[in-house]
């Protein structure tokens, strides 16, 4: 974090530098929080900051240069995903960040994982990007085919503040199983694979639009299992909850590893409803003009997915009026 910090006051001087106080005096900053660096939150937020970035000084769209919302410097931040994210948003520590449909609903309603904590009614969508299906990763030669297989394996279920560990005890309990059931620890999917390398850990879940860097870099190297999320164990969580769909994830996705049913939940953007109206507008403007298009398709597998005609998606929470503003402008709002 501290380095972080040190390389956005570096990117803030050397901007002030170059362009003059006057430039610098136009410049904005806006914060997005992602997830783990071995997920798919963190290159998408890496290519959205890309697209809506326009630092001062920047070459003019019409001229080759950034078509984002200019005088904005965009950062995508690596973080512990969707509770994580919609805290420090609250807190005002971010901007905006990604975070799953499910724990979105359930922080501005107060319910679910929030009931007693206090909603969170400050929180607005910008838009919905894309599936996020859930992996459950098993350590080839474990012995693990089945979540009920899980009990008295080592599994990580993500770190406190991750979406991923929300929708994992649900997966457990959907299945008769409880944390105390598995030898649990809490730690990203990174680490988790040096675990799994080491036979330290025998599985992992990851909430994640695949393919997932982690999952592929572990199929490649040593092998790895995905193990299959359905059965009446998933239609009922899909009955109860409402925020999950079933899922396919396709065989060769990562390499060795068949076609494998799942479960979904939508990967969203959401903001503060303190951001100002015109900066939201200008944003959404940015991400969905015909360059950002490009650079969406080309940068990620999951870029593909995410598009204005589906940008309202699964939506639970209110629009950010920016964002209400330029849908209805662009037709797909009413």
């Amino acid at each position: 974090m501290i380095k972080q910090k040190l390389l956005v006051c570096l990117l803030a001087l050397g901007l002030l530098f170059c362009f003059g106080s006057a430039s610098a005096q136009e410049m904005k900053f806006f914060r997005i929080g992602t997830g783990g660096t071995g997920g798919t939150y963190y290159p998408i937020g890496g290519l959205i900051a890309h697209c809506i970035s326009n630092p001062p000084g920047s070459r003019p769209c019409d001229k080759g240069g950034s078509c984002g919302v200019p005088g904005l410097v965009a950062i995508a931040q690596s973080a512990n995903g969707s509770v994580a994210n919609i805290n420090a948003i609250k807190s005002g520590v971010l901007e905006s960040g990604f975070s799953q449909s499910d724990v979105a609903y359930w922080a501005y309603t107060g319910t679910g994982i929030y009931e007693g904590k206090g909603a969170v009614t400050e929180l607005r969508a910008l838009a919905s990007l894309y599936p996020e299906t859930i992996h459950l990763v098993a350590r080839k030669g474990a012995g693990i085919k089945s979540v009920k297989d899980l009990k008295g394996k080592r599994v990580s279920l993500d770190e406190p503040g991750s979406g991923t560990l929300v929708d994992a005890r649900i997966i457990l309990e959907a299945y008769g199983l409880t944390e105390k059931d598995v030898k649990a620890d809490y730690i990203k999917p990174t680490p988790s694979i040096d675990k799994i390398k080491d036979n330290q850990l025998d599985a992992f879940f990851i909430v994640v639009g695949y393919p997932a860097g982690s999952v592929v870099e572990l199929a490649s190297s040593v092998g790895g299992e995905l193990v299959p999320i359905d059965g009446p164990e998933a239609d009922g969580i899909i009955k109860k909850y409402g925020f999950f769909a079933k899922d396919i994830i396709p065989a060769n996705t990562y390499e060795g590893i068949g076609e494998t049913n799942s479960i979904s939940v939508g990967a969203q953007w959401v903001v503060s409803a303190n951001v100002d109206e015109d900066l939201v507008y200008n944003i959404a403007k940015a991400v969905w003009n015909e360059k950002s298009r490009q650079l969406l398709d080309k940068g990620h597998a999951k870029g593909k997915s995410i598009t204005a005609e589906t940008a309202l998606d699964g939506i639970g929470i209110p629009l950010h009026p920016g964002a209400e503003r330029f849908y209805k402008e662009a037709g797909l709002l009413k």
